[in-house]
């Protein structure tokens, strides 16, 4: 077995693992970060920016939320199920984290919130400008998917002029625990050769465990491939988690960041369009064919998946007609998205011909509600009972059932008729190893395993039940900052 030594050990080459090392090399420590993949960034290259609350980019554009703004605001929506420490100290370092950022070279596109909506849906809705998204390599202009990978070269670069040494696919099999202390790792190189890393201390940021089916069912209770279709991003299969628990470390409770997707929605072009395309407040219902919910919360993905999640089967069928398709084609959705083209109903139609062709079980097209209520699996009689009941509210201009936002209130009426089945889906688990403010790992009885800390979603317990659309940008920006904070504690042992 080979043998090294190290000031400090980063367990994954991710976002926050990156942020440790950087963080750690540049208060004066020798760095080894084991990454069992073959690229840096993990989940983060597949994001648009991190939260932060206070930076000058806001600053410069006259976005005034201050920390403890944002700080109250958090706590107050997760109803204090979080440590009060943590939060304040990810917040208040959030924003100077952007800077720190922009000095490495990061240039910021904008600083957006999410789901502007009516004033009367703005109790759930309005989130504050905390999102900073990343400007493209290329100098482009448009939101979208993947813009943080520029960010993740950036810091990969960093950490290479630091001197970070960054080990590819060498995963890291065990904690090495002496006494009370954890004092290095094993790990295995790409040759399947044993190294024994020894150093003053080791920082778990493995990305939780959204990558293993089975510890999502046994701790949240969702089935993949079932009721559940979150992202699977390689790698992120809970190792961190279990290495924490072999040594001593407190286990919390572990929840996922609750949206919905159309299942497979990224294995075609076809279903990217009709994903981003059936997301609209028009008429949703259960497996039952009943309505559920005043679709126009729809706009927040959190909620709904929420409510989706607790329906029967976990899943829900939106459901719209040719007059409504006519509308979004002529008008523009009445919601948009950060991440789907803006012109998807150009193309539907042809979208929605070639997924039924290819035998895609989750979308539908009728010509009458009884053909669609057979394509669903629903009884006719009770999906043109609620269509009906739902077109006369639509007629008189007010949801007396949910409350519906009036302007929302479209009549299912023309033929033919579409529909898409979507599911609870999540970016992956929160949550796992108990951190204090420091990022310290912490054992059942609150004393920090000496030489343990972890950061991003191996400790991601801030959210209570729900995502806090309210200040968007959050697991990125949780994920940066503990990892720079672990990595400035780490550094002074």
């Amino acid at each position: 077995m080979k043998q090294e030594n190290t000031d400090v050990i980063v367990v994954s080459a991710g976002l926050g693992g990156l942020a440790a090392a950087i963080s750690a090399a540049e208060n004066g420590a020798s760095v080894i970060s084991f990454e069992k993949g073959s690229t840096t960034g993990g989940a983060a290259n597949m994001g648009m920016g991190p939260l932060g609350v206070g930076s000058r980019f806001q600053k410069e554009h006259m976005i005034s939320i201050t920390p403890g703004e944002a700080y109250r605001k958090h706590m107050n929506f997760v109803h204090f199920r979080a440590d009060p420490r943590l939060v304040r100290d990810y917040y208040f370092k959030s924003g100077e984290t952007i800077d720190w950022l922009s000095d490495m070279g990061v240039e910021w596109l904008t600083a957006v919130n999410v789901y502007p909506t009516p004033e009367a849906m703005r109790g759930y809705a309005t989130s504050e400008q905390t999102w900073h998204v990343v400007k493209p390599a290329d100098g482009g202009t448009e939101l979208g998917p993947r813009l943080a990978s520029s960010m993740i070269k950036i810091m990969t670069e960093r950490a290479e002029d630091l001197r970070v040494d960054i080990r590819f696919n060498t995963p890291v099999k065990s904690l090495i625990k002496e006494g009370d202390a954890v004092v290095g790792v094993v790990a295995e190189g790409p040759d399947g050769e044993k190294i024994e890393a020894r150093a003053k201390a080791v920082i778990l940021a493995t990305g939780g465990a959204g990558d293993n089916p089975q510890m999502i069912r046994e701790y949240t209770g969702f089935e993949w491939g079932k009721d559940f279709f979150g992202f699977r991003v390689p790698g992120s299969d809970g190792d961190g988690l279990r290495m924490g628990w072999e040594v001593g470390a407190a286990k919390t409770e572990i929840v996922q960041e609750m949206i919905y997707l159309l299942p497979h929605n990224m294995a075609t072009p076809e279903n990217f369009i009709i994903d981003g395309a059936f997301r609209q407040p028009c008429l949703w219902v259960n497996a039952r064919g009943d309505r559920f919910m005043n679709e126009d919360c729809i706009f927040n993905t959190t909620f709904a998946g929420n409510l989706f999640a607790r329906q029967p089967g976990r899943f829900a069928y939106s459901i719209f007609d040719t007059a409504l398709l006519k509308k979004y084609r002529k008008q523009g959705p009445d919601v948009t998205s950060h991440v789907h083209p803006h012109d998807m109903f150009d193309n539907f139609e042809e979208a929605v011909e070639a997924a039924v062709a290819a035998g895609y079980e989750h979308v539908f097209k009728a010509d009458t509600i009884e053909e669609l209520a057979q394509q669903l699996g629903i009884e006719p009689e009770v999906l043109e009972q609620t269509v009906d009941e739902y077109n006369e509210l639509c007629d008189g201009g007010w949801d007396d059932l949910f409350e519906k936002e009036h302007r929302y209130m479209q009549a299912i009426a023309k033929p033919p008729f579409y529909a898409a089945r979507y599911f609870p889906a999540a970016y992956g688990t929160l949550g796992g190893l108990q951190i204090n403010h420091k990022t310290e790992v912490l054992d059942d009885d609150y004393n920090p395993i000496p030489g343990l800390y972890a950061a991003g979603l191996d400790a991601c317990t801030i959210y209570g039940d729900s995502y806090p659309f309210i200040l968007p940008g959050n697991t990125m920006g949780f994920t940066l900052n503990t990892g720079r904070i672990a990595g400035e504690n780490a550094a002074e042992l």
